[in-house]
Parts: structure tokens; sequence; C-alpha cells
């Protein structure tokens, strides 16, 4: 019901889109944000700060409006059910305000998010985070039931904020009953890739996946692990497979059972990272001395574009390994499954390039497409969604806190068989969570570009533009569904 809503106001909205954009032209002018820069923005009326009050919306007038427009975003209902915003932030130094921006300043998502709130029956409004402006910020949002966080890892910083400051400011707001999604707790504990430990019993782990924080446990975990199996190594910074190493003994010399030897100092081991399929040899001391202290002389020579350090900092500071099992069938791909709550909307399988075993973008992986009832994957979904979406949370660390409106869990199948050989198990395991701002890719050509630099809602093609319609949506009724259960006082 609320996507065919959405889709026939969006309708309305997009036919009037020219005479719209012509008639905000003379309205849009230059305001000096309180962070001294000046930042592209249009005033509020008295008009629209008074209707502000009538409509049951939060008055935001005191915050200073980073965008242009909010083109595409449909009227707030007069008796919301609930108040919600969206968060966004925008860095001044960056062109567009980030890369991922529409020339309106807004994610190139966020309009379709906002309105799935808007059509179910909740005031979704579009706020920035300003860091000049954080004591005003976090007092106005007390005026929402929810937030719903859309800041791209590492842009607060950039902004010139502090993400610990911020993310502080949010837990202080949820102890107040008010709802953060996705929480910074949620963020830190689905992204963490000790998240692999935390589920290792789970039908999407493997038992023998470690953690390491220590110089100590990494040496001497990593020595007995890697004389046992081909290994795939995960440092818990960075992204897009950047200190992802698929590892294996040059020389083949495997134990037969865990334990019955460890890994001389001297053994070398050839290895290939995540992010560009690049292939290194070190030996083992190499190794273990790059991932603790970087670019030494006795780490030797390295040509990766990473600096190594997975452990400086300790735990608190996100210093960590994952030593998991290499799955040999993973040059046959990974799974992708999208996610809205406990409902997967796509999945999306990702064949690395000949030769190579990550499927990051960008390293020629070729991308295939499946509805959420493909029956290939039938089995693997039904065990997901049964067996461990139940108590993931709980298994994370998050008793008590829902799952991501929108996040997305990375499979790779686990059946030890040679790649292309018949499967003999049905069994995937979870190789990462994500729920740091995914984006919604049906949006992206409102993603401003130095190709299309006035890229916005309306460049959305209709066919993508009603899958984010449909994806918003239920997203809306997922949030709807959570805030309603709160306030029944059930666990949420």
């Amino acid at each position: 019901m609320a996507f065919r809503v959405a889709a026939r106001r969006l309708a309305a909205l997009r036919s009037q889109a020219p005479r719209l954009a012509a008639a905000r032209k003379p309205l849009a002018a230059l305001a000096v944000g309180a962070s001294g820069l000046a930042v592209a923005g249009v005033a509020k009326s008295k008009a629209e700060i008074s209707c502000q009050s009538c409509c049951g919306t939060v008055n935001v007038s005191s915050l200073t409006k980073m965008a242009k427009n909010d083109d595409g975003l449909l009227p707030q209902p007069e008796k919301p059910k609930f108040k919600t915003a969206l968060v966004e932030i925008y860095v001044p130094s960056q062109q567009f305000g980030g890369s991922d921006k529409s020339a309106s300043g807004h994610r190139y998502d966020t309009i379709p998010i906002a309105n799935g709130m808007i059509t179910s029956g909740m005031s979704c409004q579009l706020i920035h985070y300003v860091p000049a402006e954080h004591d005003k910020f976090f007092e106005v949002v007390k005026g929402f039931d929810a937030l719903v966080v859309r800041c791209n890892p590492g842009q607060i910083d950039a902004a010139g904020g502090n993400q610990v400051k911020f993310d502080n400011a949010m837990r202080s707001l949820q102890k107040k009953g008010i709802s953060v999604w996705p929480s910074p707790d949620v963020m830190t504990n689905m992204g963490a890739k000790d998240a692999l430990c935390k589920i290792a019993n789970l039908e999407i782990g493997l038992p023998d996946t470690l953690a390491y924080y220590t110089v100590d446990e990494f040496a001497a975990g990593f020595k007995k692990t890697m004389a046992f199996q081909p290994r795939v190594m995960k440092q818990n910074r960075g992204s897009s497979g950047e200190g992802i190493w698929i590892i294996h003994l040059k020389n083949g010399n495997y134990c037969s059972k865990f334990g019955e030897r460890s890994c001389t100092d001297d053994e070398k081991i050839t290895m290939m990272e995540a992010c560009d399929n690049h292939a290194e040899e070190h030996t083992v001391a190499e190794f273990i001395e790059f991932c603790v202290n970087g670019r030494t002389p006795k780490a030797g020579k390295w040509d990766t574009i990473g600096t190594g350090k997975y452990l400086e900092g300790g735990k608190a500071a996100g210093g960590q390994l994952v030593d998991q099992r290499f799955c040999p069938r993973i040059v046959e791909g990974e799974l992708r499954m999208n996610m809205v709550g406990d409902t997967c909307t796509g999945i999306i399988h990702k064949k690395p390039k000949a030769g190579g075993i990550s499927a990051v973008g960008g390293t020629g992986s070729i991308y295939t497409f499946y509805k959420p009832d493909a029956p290939e994957f039938k089995e693997l979904l039904q065990k997901f969604l049964n067996k461990d979406i139940p108590t993931l949370m709980k298994n994370l660390g998050l008793k008590g806190e829902p799952l991501p409106l929108w996040w997305t869990s990375d499979f790779i199948n686990a059946d030890p068989g040679k790649p292309g050989t018949p499967c003999t198990i049905d069994k995937w395991i979870v190789g990462e969570f994500n729920c740091s701002c995914v984006g919604v890719s049906k949006c992206l050509p409102a993603c401003a570009t130095k190709d299309t630099p006035n890229a916005g809602f309306y460049d959305i093609p209709t066919p993508d533009l009603m899958e984010a319609i449909y994806l918003g949506s239920l997203m809306g009724q997922k949030a709807l569904a959570i805030l309603q259960a709160k306030k029944g006082g059930f666990s949420s």
C-alpha cells in the first residue's frame, strides 16, 4: 500500500519537475553556515517555520540548511504517527559535499528513503549535521522519535567533526528513548571483522574462525592455523578488500591435524590481496612483522597499497585481525543479500575475474542479479532467515537492538570440493556484514560527478526509481513496526 501511494505521488511530482526547478532559481542563495564556510542553501520562510508547528514536524530552523533543495521529497503528513529525521553530513572541502551527494547536497539515495517513512505515515525531515553546531543539533533532535543516520564513514571527520563525539551523542539520545538507525554500536559490532567469530557456531559461521588483538596471540595463532590449512586474514580497518589476504604455504606442507605443528619463521607463504588480486610472496616472519609494525626492514618489500600495522591501538581502537579458513570455491564467486530488516530484497552473485579471488568492484568481476525467491538459493535463504536471523543481534552483542533498516550480508560457498565440481554439501558462510550507510544502487544516476555535476533525484530512470521507491517503502514499514512495538513496551 505504501509503495503504491509513493509511486502515485512521485509520478505527480515528477511531472511538475521542470516547473518547480524554474520557480526555485530566484530563491537560491548563499548562506554562511555556522562553520564559517559558504554553503549552498535556501532560507526557510516564516510560513515554512510556522508550518512546522502546525504540521506536527520538529522546528529545525535553527540548524544550517546545507542542501540547495529537497527535490522529490513528498509533503510531510499533518498528523504523523511518529516524527523521524534523516541525518546527513556535508563535507565543504569536497566537491558536491562528498562523493555520495547529488547536486542538491543530499545523498543520492536520501529522497526515496525519506519518502518511504512519509508514505508509512511518519514525518521525515532532512537535516545535516554541522560539526560546529554539535550542541545545538543534538538539542534540536531530541524532538524526534527516531533518527535514520546516513553519514558515510569518514565524512564526519572530514567535515571537521569527531566521529567518536558524534557517536557518543547518539548513544545519549538512545538512553532518552530516541531510536537511532543504525546505532553506533550496531555499526561497530556488525562491521567489525571479529563479528565472524561471534557467529562461528551459527549456520552461517565456521568454528575455526579466530580473532587476534595482541602480538603474541597473533604470532602463535597464525603459525598454528597456517600450518594446517590455507587461510584468509582480515584486518578490521580499511575497505574494498584492502588488508584482506588469502594465504597459502608455498610448499603445501600442511599438517593432517590442527595443532600438530606450527610454521617456522622462515617458511614461505604466497598471498593474494582482495582489493586488487595482486600477488606477493613473503616469509611467515615478514608477514607477522608487516601486520604488527608495517613497512620496516624486517618486513621486506611489499607491493600492497596498504601500510600494515593492523593491531595498532589495540582492541579498543579497532586493532584486530581475523583468521578464517580459506574456502576454495571463492573463485566461483560470492553472494550478497540485500536486506531490509529481516526481509531479503535481492541477491547478487559476484564472480571474480578469471585468475582472481576477490569480487570487489573495479577488479573486473561479473555481477549477476537474482530476485530473493531465486530457487538456486532457496535453502540458503531459508536457513538464514529462520535459523540465524532470530539470534543474530544477540550473538553480535546487540541484544535489544533491531536489525538495520538497510544492510547487506556477503556469503561464501564453504563446500570443500574443488572449484567447478558438484557440491556435496549446501554450506554457505558469512564473510562480511555491512550496515554503514549502504547505498541504494538504483539511485546512483542521482549522484553528482565530474561528468554529471547537476545530477539529482529527477535523473533516476523510472524503472530504477520504482525499485528505489519499493525499498524506501519497505524501510518505512519496518521503521514504523519498530516504533509501534517500542511504544507498546516490546523489545525492539
